[in-house]
């Protein structure tokens, strides 16, 4: 059968595993074969951990000690019901127990809509793989590789299968994740001659490994569970996401609440007990159902689901902006960051690379024209060239620049598009402007490769002319680095011997260049030997980039994102230092910082290069890092030790990068950034967030996105607890107050409640979900760019914010206790209502109060009129529950189960009227706050004026 797994590829020849599977290596499989054998074999995944069934999801929300407490308060109040004779309805119980149903069903639904948004995420970030198929190249999912598909593997590549390699030069694969091996092994496509370890196996390339050096092309032989890492895949754990700072201070406030909630109740029960001399085994019921109660309405037992969600459907909006966040916890980092490391080319420029100088030995050329587009012309001067030295060398070095590259330039109904790295692309495009250049390139065919390294800053190809058979090296990178391996120079269509002087107009021509903020490439070549001669041995760049005769430099530009400094202002205002890093020259580097704002008051202008940074110290560097914000000329290692700089000075740092030398730094940082379009799979596995449109404004926007979660889940702390604290308070000082509310005269000699058991846990339902999802996707109240990142150290819920939640939590409990005195008699203000009817009133009071805090809590110190009708949800949740405690006043139904009495007008503008207090009391309290921050706010330009 064809495409039948092989037991040990690794044993039988290249071609022989080819022939097997029925591949053409230089061709790759039709389009409709591959369908054919993915439908076959299925998709290229692990097996993932069985879906929980939904009866389990559903349980799981019972597994609660809060619900434990209230179905022990169904038993308690069901053995209440049978000792008083079982007349009628066991009326608490069922409600209690429809209540504990209606919380479990919204938590499933909750957990639900988090998981699904959390499984959307996962897609977003899908890896994929460069295949050969109908002898053209494309990018395909890794899930959709299948056996016989040709995998072209290039450096910063994630291997999607295990494949047989087929050619391999220079190639070198990080197989740690795999093998547990420390360092990148050295691949060939040579049989091994007996069976191996995995470790071993030189001609295998592992699903899951990652391409650090080289390139290579490999036959798929293993897909999904038939992989090595599929083999052991039992083996492995599932990833168990631990929790965020954020939610480990939540569960410690809940744990803490819990235990308080859990002593203030025993009080209230023992205060009632002995004020009302409780004896009754039904009052005894009764008081014990209140402190049940009491305790959970007081504790925010939904507010985990709460926050998955919010941070779900915040993650989600952010995606929408093409910041695409893997993890949940990443928000919290992203929120707080306070320097952002990023790369020059691509994130702060376009990454539309364009050659607009060339300098040669005999002169300057400039060249016209925009885009990927070739349309434009090579100028000197203004006119076209004419000189036929200059003419020769720039044809020279178009052409071996264009032959010492791996991208291609493809053209469709007039858009041009590339494929592979920018800079090479350059060359393409500018050859295209150029007559005749076919006629320069077309002899030559290419036998060999030494791919780019960031250590040696260039690559070179081994070409053979085929008129002659002799063997061309051509080389491209770094120019100064190349021009110390040249010793000649090309002049017209000769070759000079390079001596001092020529030398140093060459590195005056590359500061020129550099000094126009243009990327500077320099090209070489030289005949290595003659027909049959040996090209490269692999790995061997110094045995043959040496000698070489230099041709000239290019000027390369890639234009600054006019988004890009738009968006540094933004992340200055908001505290949020911006630090380049770059391997380009220090002068084009500092050129494109001055251009976009980069560098701070006070800041040096010229850029740090790697060679300074080797030999500053750790403490030396930390000290440097503090004052410098452009970087040039680094290496991995120095980006690494930039980084780790920055966090031992107290900083959250973020980092973008897009090479596979790129993946240890995002891994130190704080959160890293991986470029969706032009970054490796090794990248993108290493980082926390991914730039699926490569731009550096929509990193600021997610910074702002990130903020504006964390200030939406800190809206939602302030409500709950709050809203919490006040039907605590309004019990416990009900309970405490009764004589002098009129609540002990007015009772039948039973136990008399400012609130019922079924009244708090209504309050618990119908305004703790709602109105608490709505504000976790309120808009941007606050400027939230206007202030200094959040501190890692920082509370969730500091002093003030507690000093907050306690003062409105007291107001609500003082109106809802004021309102029940207004209509009972006997108490401070003489009423003439029966105890349902002012009872009624009071819960009434107290739910408005909670939805007029809900218009409080959208701010710590902005008006709750600021924005006020941007949130729509929010409204819609806030009417729901206005019908619904309507329905449960006035349908006679609902009064029997919750112990309500149909209220007149009076009533309910008494109720709305009392219950706006609490608005009107946070007004007040918001403006002393904005009132203090501005006498501070003129102190300190005052100081700042004498000093």
């Amino acid at each position: 059968m064809a495409g039948a797994p092989i037991a040990d590829p690794s044993l039988v020849d290249a071609a022989d595993v080819t022939a097997a599977y029925e591949v053409d290596a230089a061709v790759g499989l039709s389009a409709e074969e591959a369908v054919r054998r993915l439908d076959r074999d299925g998709p290229n995944e692990l097996r993932g951990s069985p879906r929980v069934p939904t009866w389990r999801r559903i349980l799981g929300q019972f597994r609660d000690p809060l619900i434990y407490l209230l179905l022990g308060a169904i038993v308690v109040s069901l053995i209440g019901w049978f000792v008083e004779g079982a007349e009628g309805w066991p009326i608490d119980a069922v409600v209690i127990a429809a209540i504990v149903l209606l919380n479990g069903l919204l938590g499933w639904v909750q957990e639900g809509r988090a998981d699904d948004a959390v499984a959307a995420l996962s897609t977003m970030t899908a890896a994929s793989s460069t295949v050969l198929r109908d002898g053209r190249l494309a990018t395909v999912l890794s899930s959709e590789l299948v056996r016989g598909d040709v995998l072209v593997l290039g450096e910063g590549d994630q291997v999607g299968a295990d494949a047989r390699l087929l050619e391999a030069n220079a190639l070198r694969i990080a197989e740690a994740s795999l093998t547990g091996e420390s360092h990148p092994v050295a691949k060939n496509a040579d049989t091994i001659a007996r069976h191996a370890s995995i470790a071993d196996r030189s001609c295998m390339a592992f699903k899951g490994t990652a391409v650090s050096q080289g390139v290579g092309r490999a036959i798929v032989t293993g897909v999904g569970m038939n992989t090595e890492v599929g083999r052991i895949a039992t083996m492995l754990d599932a990833t168990q996401e631990e929790p965020t700072p954020l939610q480990e201070e939540i569960g410690r406030v809940g744990r803490a609440l819990s235990l308080a909630v859990i002593a203030i109740a025993l009080v209230v029960m023992v205060t009632t007990v002995l004020v009302q001399g409780v004896t009754t085994p039904a009052g005894l019921v009764t008081v014990f159902l209140l402190g049940v109660s009491l305790a959970v309405a007081a504790v925010p037992e939904g507010l985990p689901a709460i926050l998955s969600v919010v941070l779900s459907i915040g993650v989600q909006r952010m995606a929408k902006r093409n910041a695409v966040v893997k993890q949940l916890k990443s928000v919290e980092t992203l929120g707080s960051a306070s320097v952002i490391c990023a790369d020059k080319t691509g994130t702060l420029t376009r990454n539309e690379m364009m050659i607009q100088r060339i300098i040669t030995a005999s002169g300057r050329v400039q060249v016209t024209g925009a885009g990927y587009q070739p349309d434009g012309a090579l100028l000197d001067e203004g006119a076209p060239i004419t000189d036929a030295g200059a003419l020769f060398e720039v044809r020279q070095l178009l052409g071996a620049g264009g032959l010492a590259n791996n991208a291609q330039l493809t053209g469709s109904d007039g858009e041009w598009t590339i494929q592979g790295d920018p800079t090479e692309a350059a060359f393409l495009v500018a050859a295209g402007k150029l007559a005749e250049m076919d006629a320069v390139v077309a002899p030559y065919e290419r036998v060999d490769e030494i791919p780019f390294t960031s250590e040696r800053k260039m690559m070179s190809t081994v070409n053979r002319d085929v008129r002659d058979g002799t063997l061309v090296l051509f080389s491209k990178g770094a120019p100064d680095v190349l021009l110390d391996r040249c010793d000649r120079m090309q002049r017209g269509e000769s070759v000079l011997p390079m001596d001092a002087g020529m030398r140093q107009r060459a590195l005056a021509d590359i500061e020129a260049l550099s000094g126009q903020a243009l990327r500077t490439l320099g090209v070489a070549y030289r005949p290595i030997g003659a027909n049959g001669g040996e090209a490269a041995v692999p790995g061997d760049a110094d045995g043959l980039e040496r000698d070489l005769i230099y041709v000239g430099v290019v000027g390369i530009l890639d234009p600054p994102r006019e988004e890009a400094k738009a968006a540094i202002r933004e992340a200055h205002r908001a505290g949020v230092r911006i630090v380049m890093i770059t391997g380009d020259h220090p002068a084009t580097a500092a050129r494109i910082a001055a251009d976009l704002g980069i560098a701070g008051s006070g800041e040096p202008a010229a850029a740090l290069a790697g060679d300074d940074l080797d030999i500053l110290d750790n403490i030396e560097l930390q000290d440097a890092v503090r004052t410098t914000s452009v970087f040039a000329r680094v290496s991995p290692r120095h980006k690494l030790r930039i980084v780790d700089a920055l966090q031992a000075n107290g900083g959250i740092v973020a980092m973008t990068g897009d090479g596979v030398n790129d993946a240890p730094a995002l891994k130190s940082a704080d959160i890293g950034i991986a470029m969706g379009i032009t970054g490796t799979e090794v990248t993108k596995d290493a980082a926390r967030m991914i730039l699926a449109d490569d731009n550096f404004a929509t990193i600021i926007v997610a910074v702002r996105q990130g903020r504006v979660i964390l200030d939406n889940i800190k809206k939602s702390l302030r409500y709950l607890l709050s809203s919490n604290m006040g039907e605590v308070f309004t019990v416990f000082f009900g309970v405490l107050l009764a004589g002098t509310l009129g609540l002990a005269s007015a009772g039948d000699g039973g136990v008399v409640l400012p609130l019922l058991v079924t009244q708090i846990l209504w309050i618990n339902l119908v305004t703790d979900s709602g109105p608490a999802l709505a504000m976790g996707i309120d808009p941007e109240i606050d400027d939230v760019m206007a202030r200094e990142p959040r501190g890692v150290n920082d509370r969730a819920i500091p002093a003030a914010m507690w000093a907050g939640i306690l003062s409105t939590g007291l107001v609500m409990a003082v109106v809802t206790l004021t309102t029940i005195d207004l209509f009972l008699p006997g108490g401070l203000i003489e009423g003439e209502d029966t105890l349902a009817v002012a009872r009624t009133a009071g819960f009434t009071t107290l739910v408005f109060a909670q939805m007029f805090n809900t218009l409080n809590a959208r701010s710590a110190s902005s008006s709750a009129f600021r924005r006020l009708f941007v949130n729509r949800w929010l409204w819609g949740a806030l009417g729901l529950t206005v019908v619904l405690q309507v329905a449960v006043v006035e349908i006679p139904l609902l009064q029997t189960a919750f112990g309500t009495a149909s209220m007149d007008a009076e009533h309910w503008l008494a109720c709305v009227a009392l219950s706006s207090i609490v608005l009107w009391f946070e007004e007040l309290r918001k403006l002393g706050i904005r009132l203090r921050a501005r006498h501070v706010a003129r102190a300190g330009r005052g100081l700042t004026a004498d000093g």
